[in-house]
Order: structure tokens, then sequence, then C-alpha cells
């Protein structure tokens, strides 16, 4: 798939771009993409909940009232799941949610997403991009130049730019990440997929290993 070449100012140099086929033009598989997306938000939880059981609970053991004669229900310890203030039965403990997968399964999954935004035509390529100072404007400047300032983007760099990365930090549909980064949500979480010549190169032979 061939795609044209922007620059800073928005406009085209003239030059396309061959999308490699490898990697934006294979068949996409949605279970792949499930399991991976599936995945990385596992990898997000901290497992951290965590509720009392009944052992766990300060408060006395004494029996609260005569076995028989009350006409009420035998109770034992406050700490009883029944009461207010006691034991929860079968309530959260931390755990690890992370999962493994498979290596090629998650590289599938990666040009699986790469290429339906291939194919929704929601791939900009630049020929590069370098800011000379850290500043928000700089970022707002470029979205608005390709008319996607509407849209949630992400920026594939094939190295970290400390310019870019900061310029574009406190924009809510803004995020930067480098080609060696780049995840099966990530692309999925974006409308437009901004890359750079580089990037492109970066991400076929990242995927051709």
């Amino acid at each position: 798939m061939e795609v044209n070449v922007f620059n800073l100012s928005g406009k085209e140099t003239g030059a396309k771009v061959q999308l490699p086929e490898s990697v934006f033009g294979v068949k996409p598989s949605d279970h792949a993409i499930y399991l991976d997306v599936k995945q990385y938000l596992a990898n997000q939880r901290q497992g951290t909940h965590k509720s009392k059981q009944r052992n766990e609970i300060a408060g006395s053991t004494r029996k609260l009232h005569k076995q028989k004669g009350t006409g009420g229900a035998r109770a034992g310890s406050i700490k009883s799941p029944l009461f207010n203030g006691g034991g929860r039965v079968f309530g959260p403990q931390p755990r690890d949610y992370s999962f493994k997968l498979n290596k090629k399964l998650k590289q599938l999954a990666r040009k699986s997403a790469l290429s339906y935004k291939a194919q929704e035509n929601n791939v900009v390529v630049l020929d590069e991009i370098n800011f000379d100072t850290i500043k928000t404007k700089n970022y707002v400047s470029l979205v608005n130049a390709l008319n996607i300032a509407d849209d949630k983007t992400l920026l594939v760099l094939p190295a970290y730019n400390n310019n870019v990365y900061l310029s574009s930090r406190n924009l809510k549909k803004a995020k930067v990440i480098v080609a060696s980064e780049l995840s099966t949500y990530d692309v999925l979480n974006a409308t437009k997929l901004l890359l750079t010549t580089d990037s492109v190169k970066t991400l076929e032979e990242a995927f051709a290993k």
C-alpha cells in the first residue's frame, strides 16, 4: 500500500512511501487482537484488592447469647459474616492477573491492528518530526496542520525524542511512543496512526525478526 508523505506544515512533500504488506497488509486476526488486548489490560491491574475474612476481624469471640431459650438463631462470634462488621465470605484476595502469550501470536495481533488502520486509511506518514523547544503548541500546530486535531492520535517514533514526547504529554488525545514499545491496544485506541518514514522501516525490521 502506497501513501503520501507529509511535512510538519501538513503539506504533501510529493514523495510516497510503501507500507510493507508483511506488516500493514496481513489478513487481520480478531481473536489474536482480543487475546493481546486482554493481556495488556490484565497487566495494568494491580491486583491489590483485599477484604478481611472472619479470622482477620478484630472483635470478641464471646458467644453472644446462650444456645437455647432466646427464640433466635444460635449466634456465635460477633465476627460471623452474618453480622454487620463481620468477616466477608469468599471476598477478593490479592492476586496476579498477568498471563503469557506466544510471541508469534502477539506479533500477529500487532500486525492485524496495523492492517486495520491501513485499510481504514487512518495512517499518516511524516517525512520527519522534531521540535526545537518543548512546547505543547508545537504538537497542537502539527495536528491542526494535518486536520486531525479532533482525533485521538498515536505518534510512533523510530527512537525516543524528548522534545516531541514532552510537547504532547499535556494533550489528552495524543500519545507518543517509540516503535519498540508499540502495542495492539495503543494502535486500536487511537483514531489516527502517525508514522515517520524511519518508523515504517523500523517496524518492518522489527516484525521481520
